[in-house]
């Protein structure tokens, strides 16, 4: 019985086709030079990452296997509640404490062991809860202390004061005297610190972590103690930073204005466990963060 495919052997990988009918035009596959161009993809690169982490104080489980991931030029939120574990992270990413197990990297290596000396060469800077100034030196001194460990000097050639120290010593003055001047410092340089208002001291301190040269910045609470100006004025800073020095910048924070307002994405902490993650957005909606911070029956708005 004649089907749709018939003939000879030859014919049998086509169907056929009437006498005198046009053939069909088989469809060209694509052109190599016609290939369409794939759409860029963006590459997400670590800056910091923590695994798993947690921390003991005797009997009491301060952070309890968190991890959290921050994206190299990101401005990166670590929210919660007092007591969930933030500052106690920051302690453990700068060398402070020893995490009880867990891991902590910074770019590609494994820092979760290292001093704070060797956190800090590495390039990683922080400011800290309580401002940590020497109240008796003067703002350009407090400055001038982080900068000396970039300076290749010895005892030896410094006591001879000698032409390359001395060049050395204008070159890190000057660096010194651009920070100052770019955090609006510059004239109150001669002040001694402890002098200062807290305001002023913020920046400051903010000078000194800069004066490292540190491609990933901790701040710890900076808006801390200061009013709805000055803390607005900070979170304008704050993306000027990190867009001037081309830093990656972890946040903790209690003022929520701020943190949503600078945060490319947020992690948020309670009771030392991770319980949301995400954009200003999602984690301003997201139920548990809601009730960590204002109970059950919270409107989101108010966050």
């Amino acid at each position: 019985m004649p089907g749709r495919w018939s003939g000879t052997l030859g014919q049998a990988c086509r169907p056929d086709r009437t006498p005198g009918a046009p053939r069909r035009e088989r469809k060209k596959g694509p052109d190599v030079g016609d290939a369409r161009v794939q759409p860029t993809r963006h590459v997400v690169v670590t800056c910091l990452s923590v695994h798993a982490l947690s921390v003991d104080f005797g009997g009491l489980r301060a952070v309890d296997g968190v991890g959290f991931a921050v994206e190299t030029g990101r401005i990166h939120g670590l929210i919660g509640p007092n007591g969930a574990g933030k500052t106690t992270i920051f302690n453990c990413v700068t060398g402070f404490y020893r995490p009880t197990s867990g891991r902590v990297r910074f770019r590609d290596h494994d820092i979760t062991n290292f001093r704070p000396d060797q956190v800090a060469r590495l390039g990683i800077a922080r400011t800290f809860q309580n401002v940590q100034l020497f109240p008796s030196l003067s703002v350009l001194d407090n400055v001038l202390v982080a900068k000396h460990g970039h300076m290749r000097t010895g005892v030896l050639a410094e006591g001879l004061n000698l032409p390359f120290v001395r060049r050395q010593e204008r070159t890190v003055r000057e660096q010194a005297a651009t920070l100052l001047a770019f955090l609006g410092l510059d004239g109150i340089r001669r002040q001694p610190a402890g002098s200062l208002p807290l305001g002023s001291q913020k920046r400051l301190e903010l000078a000194r972590a800069l004066a490292l040269d540190p491609t990933l910045l901790l701040l710890d609470e900076p808006a801390s103690g200061l009013n709805t100006s000055e803390t607005r004025a900070l979170a304008e800073l704050l993306v000027r930073i990190r867009e001037r020095f081309a830093l990656t910048i972890l946040l903790v924070e209690h003022d929520m204005g701020l943190v949503m307002s600078v945060s490319e994405r947020i992690t948020v902490l309670n009771f030392g466990r991770k319980i949301a993650e995400g954009t200003p957005p999602e984690v301003q909606s997201d139920p548990e963060v809601v009730k960590a911070y204002l109970g059950e029956t919270a409107n989101v708005a108010g966050l």
